[in-house]
This record gives structure tokens, sequence and C-alpha cells, in this order.
């Protein structure tokens, strides 16, 4: 309900540039053009919309499995940490969009790219926030846990894993957000489905307000994952 007046805010605007400029509807359609356009074509985005989501959640999912491990990895090994710690940044410099064209070349015009990509956006910041939470386990705690002859494995599971998992619930918002673009990315460089080649094809064929209608859906798949992620990190923040 709180996100109800912005809603309402940017629609009016969007009609009022619509009236006041004149802009022709194959750039930028009215709203009630993209209603009409999401209710005639309802069965095409709902299916459409189901690949993109099934694609995003198994990128998500993956995504956060192998940060996890990594940043586990990572807080357990010094030298690990040194050698992994430059190698994540640095393939944090290379743009996805290069990447997508090789990966579609790689694996094929499926599932497989769209997912792959997807998990490289959603991996680093995940590691990273989950690294740094583990890294931040107090050594007080730390100490305690020598004291009880926990080993590294037991003080791991016991004192520092609880003690990243708000970090790992704030990494997941941020990885909500992103992963339905490495979805969308894919879809756009090589695709037969997904939201993101409705886009296209409406595009391709000056359907402006088909291509809008799509986005809005993206837009309504990424604010429920957004929300999710935001019940999940408010469980992992419960003592």
């Amino acid at each position: 309900m709180k996100a109800l007046g912005p809603v309402i805010f940017l629609v009016a605007l969007w009609q009022a540039v619509v009236s006041l400029t004149g802009v022709p509807p194959f750039i930028l359609p009215p709203p009630l053009m993209v209603l009409a356009a999401a209710r005639a074509n309802l069965d095409v985005l709902a299916l459409n919309a189901a690949v993109t989501a099934g694609e995003v959640l198994a990128g998500l999912v993956l995504g956060t499995l192998t940060g996890c491990a990594v940043a586990v990895a990572m807080a357990l090994s010094d030298r690990l940490r040194r050698f992994l710690k430059p190698v994540l940044v640095l393939s944090q410099a290379i743009p996805i969009f290069a990447l997508a064209p090789v990966l579609t070349l790689w694996l094929g015009y499926g599932l497989a790219p769209k997912i792959l990509i997807t998990v490289l956006i959603v991996f680093f910041p995940l590691a990273s926030v989950f690294l740094d939470g583990l890294l931040a386990t107090p050594e007080g705690l730390l100490d305690l846990g020598r004291i009880a002859r926990a080993g590294p494995w037991r003080r791991l599971w016991l004192l520092r894993i609880p003690h990243a998992l708000p970090a790992l619930g704030a990494g997941l918002g941020v990885a909500a957000v992103y992963a339905p673009i490495g979805a969308v990315i894919g879809e756009w460089v090589g695709a037969a489905q997904g939201l993101g080649y409705v886009m296209l094809m409406a595009n391709a064929r000056s359907h402006a307000d088909l291509m809008f209608a799509a986005l809005f859906v993206l837009v309504g798949l990424t604010l429920a994952l957004y929300a999710a992620a935001g019940w999940i990190a408010r469980r992992l923040r419960t003592p």
C-alpha cells in the first residue's frame, strides 16, 4: 500500500507527458494503451514471464550457493583469500554484455546461458558481503570457541555463519534486483522465449505498447523477488 502513491504519481506524470508533448504512440504509448496491450496479450506475457522467472530463480539459487561456498572457503583460508579476491574483483571489470554473446555461442540458445549470466551477476555481491560478514565475527566470540576447543569448522558453523547471516540477507536484496537483468540480457542476445524476447520482437514490429507491457511485467517480477528477499533477510536477522 505504501508504494501505491508513488505508482499513481508516476502513471499520472506519464500520461501528462504524453498528453502535453503529443509524442507518437510508437515512441511512448499512453498508460491505457499499454494496459490494453497487456490484456490482449495476457497469455503470451504470462507464458514468457514464467520462462524468465524460471531462469532468474535458477540463477539466483545457484549464484547464492556458489557465492556462499566461495565466501566460506575464503574465510577459512588466508592464502586462498589472497589469491581469489583479486580474481573476483577482476571478473567484475568484464562487462556482462561482452560475455553474453560468448556464452550463447558456447552453450546455445536454451536456458543454460541465461542462467549462467544470472549466476555471474549475483555471485560477486553475495560472495563479497557474506565474506565480509564472516570476517567481521567479533574476536571475543572466536576466543570463546577456542577456549571451548571448537575446531575451525565448528567455530564457522556455530559462530561465524550465524553472525554473517544478516549480511547475507542484505546481499540477497541486492542480488534479487540484479538477477532479472542477467536473464533479460541473455534473452536479448539469443532466445526464442522470455520477456526479453517479447520486448525485442515487439520493438522490431514497432509495437511499443506490448514492449512496455513486457517491461512492466518484468518490473513486477523484480519487485516480487525483492520483497521475497526482504522477507528472508528479516528472518535471517531474527535471533
